[in-house]
Parts: structure tokens; sequence; C-alpha cells
């Protein structure tokens, strides 16, 4: 079995509350001491993992990185379904989705899908050939919302939209210098929003692919917002529209 790596304290506190079994060493620095890596340490034991003492230079070798706050673990990927047509399939709900074309950065692909997992997205799909995997990092900043969200690289995104379209999924891209604005679309039936990358957006056979094409209204002076940003924007609109007026 290949095991992957998660480390910080959310990455890790995340799987050991959710499955806590598939948590195959539990590596702690025992030069920490402070009050947040005790609470760690005693979920951990309640977990019932067994915590293998060590330093930090052999987390910063086994993370490759020294963010790892003195936490890290070797972990089964967890069981998560393949494809998209498969996650429509499970959907009991109103389904609300997001694409991504061309975000290659694992900071912003870690914070996309913190906040997709909090406005109840079902699924995050990207093109195999232009995006990041579930790497370590994007795990550290997804603070266990990597294990949670269904994230999905498709062979091609053009298809992909289309495919979306034929199961009656309203695709909105996101494109600054359309004239609709995001909050003159209607997101409360079931939608697939489309984001690129920042600077160079949705590449063009993707844009073409989208039933509409809308764009944040920008009152300051810069003229555009991070990838992670704008995800959050979109996919809250969509939250507040399914919400209703009256929802609190």
């Amino acid at each position: 079995m290949s095991l992957k790596l998660l480390y910080g304290f959310h990455a890790v506190s995340a799987r050991l509350r959710a499955a806590p079994q598939s948590v195959h060493e539990l590596l702690v620095d025992t030069t920490r001491h402070d009050a947040r890596m005790q609470q760690f340490v005693a979920r951990a034991q309640e977990s019932g993992r067994a915590i293998i003492a060590t330093d930090g230079a052999r987390l910063d070798a086994l993370a490759g990185t020294r963010r790892h706050q003195g936490v890290v673990a070797r972990v089964e990927p967890l069981d998560k379904l393949s494809t998209l047509d498969a996650v429509l399939d499970a959907i009991v709900d109103v389904p609300l989705v997001l694409g991504l074309d061309g975000v290659t950065d694992p900071h912003n692909l870690g914070a996309i899908l913190r906040t997709a997992d909090a406005a109840g997205v079902h699924a995050v799909f990207a093109p195999k050939d232009r995006a990041v995997g579930l790497t370590p990092v994007v795990a550290k900043v997804a603070s266990g919302a990597a294990d949670t969200m269904q994230y999905i690289m498709v062979t091609n995104m053009a298809r992909t939209l289309a495919a979306l379209r034929e199961r009656s999924v309203w695709v909105v891209g996101t494109a600054g210098e359309t004239p609709e604005s995001l909050y003159a679309a209607d997101l409360r039936g079931p939608t697939a929003l489309v984001l690129g990358a920042e600077g160079s957006g949705m590449r063009r056979l993707v844009r073409e692919g989208c039933d509409q094409l809308v764009h944040i209204p920008m009152a300051g002076s810069v003229e555009s917002l991070n990838v992670s940003v704008a995800a959050g924007v979109c996919l809250f609109e969509a939250v507040r529209q399914r919400l209703g007026p009256c929802a609190g």
C-alpha cells in the first residue's frame, strides 16, 4: 500500500478525527512542550494511535519543509469517488461543483479546497495537465479539507463541461471583461462554477464551454482577485442564493 504524508496540526488532527485507523505512523517533535502540542498529543492518544517521538531535523527531512509544526503522519489515502459522474450520481440535493482551469499553486488549491468544503461544494475538478495534485503542502493549507473534499482530475476540461451541460448542470465561468455581474447570475439550480488561473484566466475552449460568463464587481484600483479569494466570493454567493432571503 502506498502511504502519503500529512503534516501540520490542522491536517493531521482532521485525519485523526475522520479516520484514525488510516494513520500508520504519527511522529511528534519532543522538544515542543507548548499547550498546542500538549492538546494535540492528548487527542492523538485518545484516538488510539501510537506516537513516535523524534526531533525537528528528522521531521524537516520527512516533510521537505520546516513548516510542519512538529507533527508529521504517514497515512493511507482515503477512498473517494473517482469520477465526476460518480459524484453527481451520489448527490441527493442540488449539485454545486467547482472547476479550476490552470491553478498550479498548492497554497491556492489548499485554500480553495478549505473554502469549498465550508461552502458545501460536492466536488472540485481540474485538468490533469494544468493543475497541482494533492501534495502535502495542499493538505496542510486545506486544514483537513483535502481529505474530505472530492478533488477530481479530468483528462479534458472542455469535454467535462459539455458532459455537465448534458446532465442539466448550468456552467458559469468567471471572466473579468464580461459585462454580466456574478450577482445577476442565478446559482440556485444545479451549477458548476469555473475559475481560471490568476492572470491568464480560463483557456479559450473552457470559456466556450460555459453557459454563462460573469465578473466579480471590483470597486477599488486592483484589477483582479487571487483565485482562492475569487472562489470564496463565487461559492458563497451561491450559498447565499440557496439559503434564501430569510436565512441567517
